[in-house]
């Protein structure tokens, strides 16, 4: 009964060719994933977006017609007016500007300053370790958009200063995992024969435990640009974002929710726009942790 038990389950796993199975992994082909493409499909939309949106459309971002105003999406306006005859897709093309330049400059404040602490706390140690986790400590305590808005008040509202209370806010996450990864390279094999073959602190930082301690830093930073979007979009939600009648696609979604009975394109499609970003950098950002060794 045992020996039949065996050769069932063995039948059951699929049995891979022999040249599957002699070529190492990572030196394998990947096979087309549909839904990754499709998510680099849409951030690279969003960038052209960003560099070039008067190649998408003709209309003025912050100007409309008396008369246009809370049109349905149609010819003239594929994704309908808002309540000052403004088109909404060129509000949201435009509004992109801000959204991701902001989610860029949140993602750079966290990763410069966060994989600084987290390399000088693994690699130094001791007291100094100590002293940036506890200040990495009490950065995870304080909920994320408490603590950006703390530092908005202090820094004032706008788009820029909203980005860098998001930034803030994700130091902790930065520092914390480039700790663990300078930590893990730090008892590797080759930065032990690097240090006893005369190479010099800064040097084998440099060299050796930078780049092999880069790939999950680089996974956190596809998630924290998705994250970062919806942060500062819920920020120019709640008007601590850009001003009016900068298109930003937070502040859009607030304009519109007085009209959701009547006009639901106005929240609708912006709001669609922020959760397929924000869902296509966690796909992307899953992607590259998969293929970490």
């Amino acid at each position: 009964m045992s020996h039949v038990t065996v050769v069932e389950a063995k039948a059951d796993t699929p049995s891979r060719t022999p040249d599957e199975a002699s070529v190492p992994k990572r030196f394998r082909v990947p096979r087309i994933q549909p839904g990754l493409v499709l998510s680099w499909l849409v951030l690279g939309l969003v960038a052209l977006w960003t560099i070039a949106p008067g190649l998408f459309t003709a209309h003025s971002a912050t100007s409309g017609t008396a008369r246009d105003k809370l049109l349905p999406p149609g010819d003239g306006h594929p994704l309908g007016t808002d309540e000052l005859g403004r088109d909404l897709f060129s509000r949201i093309v435009h509004g992109s500007v801000n959204s991701v330049s902001g989610a860029l400059v949140a993602v750079g404040v966290g990763l410069i300053v966060g994989t600084f602490l987290g390399l000088l706390a693994g690699s130094v140690g001791g007291i100094t370790d100590a002293v940036v986790m506890r200040i990495v400590d009490v950065l995870l305590s304080i909920p994320g958009l408490l603590l950006s808005l703390s530092i908005i008040i202090i820094l004032g509202f706008g788009t820029v200063n909203a980005a860098i209370a998001v930034g803030i806010g994700s130091v902790a996450s930065f520092a914390r995992l480039s700790r663990a990864e300078v930590l893990r390279v730090r008892r590797s094999d080759f930065v032990e024969a690097a240090f006893g073959s005369g190479g010099t602190f800064a040097a084998v930082l440099r060299r050796h435990v930078l780049p092999n301690s880069a790939g999950p830093v680089l996974a956190l930073v596809a998630l924290q640009f998705g994250a970062a979007i919806l942060a500062i979009s819920t920020l120019g939600f709640l008007g601590y974002g850009a001003p009016p009648p900068t298109p930003e696609w937070g502040l859009l979604i607030a304009e519109g929710r007085n009209y959701v009975a009547t006009s639901w394109w106005l929240t609708t499609y912006p709001g669609l726009v922020v959760v397929a970003v924000v869902l296509s950098a966690n796909r992307i950002s899953h992607s590259i942790r998969k293929v970490q060794p």
